[in-house]
């Protein structure tokens, strides 16, 4: 089975750092600094797995601040993380809706949607989120952009988005996993190597990628460079759908 596309949401904000389209009354203001002091708490509180407790602070806050986008973005973090796609999807268009310029929401509501298999209109919040002239996570929508494109077996225009991605920033590492699976999907053995190897270096090894590695080296019949991904795949991740993969492919 293929790797599952790994969409990259940028989840957690600088509070206090939403433009406001007019100036807060001192009501207003009030609110938004109590809704941003529990939204940071909703954020510790995610990060420890306490996730009663966050939601109980991020439904305050929104009762503080209806309009605070960053609320309404981590409390759609965390109805996905409790299986709640509904109330998640609720929050996500209305953070996008608050803030529509926003670089890192649209990126967010963009990952949910092709997530969920609504693809053309997740390309349209990447494309958004591309739109920001300050979104400095650019390779993050880019990348995530031609995942959903790959998803749509439009594998052209995703190839564009990773070499867009990986100009922005060269070590965007799965950018470079999810270009070389597109080109060993391509037959185009040799360049997928490079970009194997390329992800290889940084140092974030994964069983998918490890599989990924000995097939394009066995396309290429380099047997012992197989052999070496392959023995590691069943050193480092023994236990992994991928290490079962390659033991019911390998001749006993």
């Amino acid at each position: 089975m293929p790797r599952k596309f790994a969409l990259i949401a940028l989840l957690f904000f600088l509070l206090g750092g939403c433009a406001t389209a007019a100036p807060r009354s001192n009501a207003d203001s009030k609110g938004r600094k109590a809704a941003e002091i529990n939204v940071a708490l909703a954020q510790g509180y995610l990060k420890q797995d306490k996730l009663e407790i966050a939601l109980e602070k991020l439904e305050r806050a929104l009762q503080q601040d209806p309009n605070y986008a960053d609320a309404h973005t981590v409390i759609a973090v965390l109805y996905e993380r409790i299986n709640r796609p509904l109330l998640a999807e609720e929050h996500y268009r209305r953070a996008a809706q608050l803030q529509p310029k926003l670089g890192a929401v649209n990126n967010n509501y963009g990952t949910f949607l092709c997530r969920y298999g609504r693809l053309d209109e997740a390309v349209k919040y990447f494309d958004r989120a591309l739109e920001d002239p300050f979104y400095q996570t650019r390779d993050v929508a880019l990348t995530n952009a031609g995942t959903c494109r790959m998803q749509a077996n439009r594998a052209d225009e995703a190839e564009k988005d990773f070499r867009a991605a990986l100009e922005t920033n060269a070590n965007n590492a799965e950018a470079l996993y999810q270009l070389a699976r597109l080109l060993f999907g391509k037959s185009d053995f040799l360049r997928a190597r490079a970009f194997l190897q390329r992800f290889d270096s940084l140092g974030q090894a994964n069983p998918d990628a490890l599989l990924l590695g000995r097939n394009i080296e066995q396309k290429l019949g380099n047997a012992r460079e197989a052999g070496e991904y392959a023995r590691r795949l069943r050193t480092e991740f023994p236990d992994s759908e991928q290490t079962r993969q390659l033991e019911s492919s390998t001749p006993s």
